[in-house]
């Protein structure tokens, strides 16, 4: 494992590291927060989710940090107070939308507290909705509501078109907008300047925590600059080779305790 220095602040992503594939927060990942908490190690959370769709995570994890949710799009309070936010132009969402459906996306649009989509029973809509614990809007034309746009995403199992449509929205938009994919089989646009290494630069600065002391842990491509961007960075073992490279550290599999087992070793162990 690389040295590091003091750490006196982790953060997180949620799907694919924090929780299971099933989307369970296990007992001994909820204890290895408190252990970091007890130790004066502070703990933080960011996705691709909304702060809404983390809300179930606040109190079983005692926050008392900022959250960052659509990326660092949006960062919130525990009461979901907004402190910042960042919104895709109405322009560029519309470009967006464009794309996903020439590459034969289904396609969602995140604005203000509100989940728009045009069919109820489109791919992966029914799990979203139990993850996140709130159920979308049903719209006839998603282009009426491109005001306040936190996040458009496009989503599909065909996982080569959405690497494409990611692939030619990075082309396509340039300095616009923050093209990746927060899941195999979603890619999300934000504003240009919400991604998860701005999230490690808004925490440092709100929180007066030196990024050198900030340690970082995730598992998809979009977790890629919010590792580079920390003081100590890891890497989920259900991470690909081309992030576990981005990586000081690697832990095992979100579904074999991965997130827990990286705090007790990593963190804590150093810690005590």
């Amino acid at each position: 494992m690389a040295e590091k220095c003091k750490i006196s602040l982790v953060l997180a992503d949620v799907d694919g590291t924090l929780v299971t594939e099933e989307k369970v927060l296990t007992k001994r990942a909820q204890n290895a927060v408190s252990a970091l908490q007890s130790a004066g190690i502070r703990f933080a959370i960011t996705s691709g989710r909304p702060p809404l769709g983390m809300a179930m995570l606040f109190d079983a994890l005692k926050l008392d940090t900022p959250i960052a949710g659509f990326n660092g799009g949006l960062f919130v309070e525990r009461d979901l107070t907004i402190l910042e936010q960042k919104t895709v132009p109405a322009d560029v969402a519309r470009q967006a939308i464009e794309l996903m459906q020439q590459h034969c996306l289904g396609t969602w649009v995140y604005s203000g507290n509100d989940w728009l989509i045009t069919k109820i029973d489109a791919p992966h809509v029914a799990r979203e909705a139990w993850t996140v614990k709130f159920e979308p809007k049903v719209v006839a034309n998603l282009a009426e509501h491109l005001q306040q746009v936190a996040k458009i995403v496009g989503v599909s199992d065909d996982l080569d078109r959405v690497q494409r449509c990611e692939a030619a929205s990075q082309v396509s938009f340039g300095q616009h907008a923050t093209a990746n994919r927060s899941q195999p089989y979603y890619l999300d646009v934000t504003n240009k300047d919400a991604n998860k290494g701005a999230v490690v630069e808004y925490l440092s600065r709100h929180l007066g925590v030196p990024a050198q002391e900030i340690a970082a842990i995730g598992d998809q491509r979009n977790d890629v600059l919010m590792l580079k961007r920390s003081g100590f960075s890891i890497a989920m073992g259900n991470a690909s080779d081309e992030v576990k490279a981005q990586a000081a550290a690697v832990t095992d599999s979100y579904n074999d305790e991965g997130f827990a087992k990286a705090m007790e070793a990593f963190i804590l162990g150093s810690a005590r």
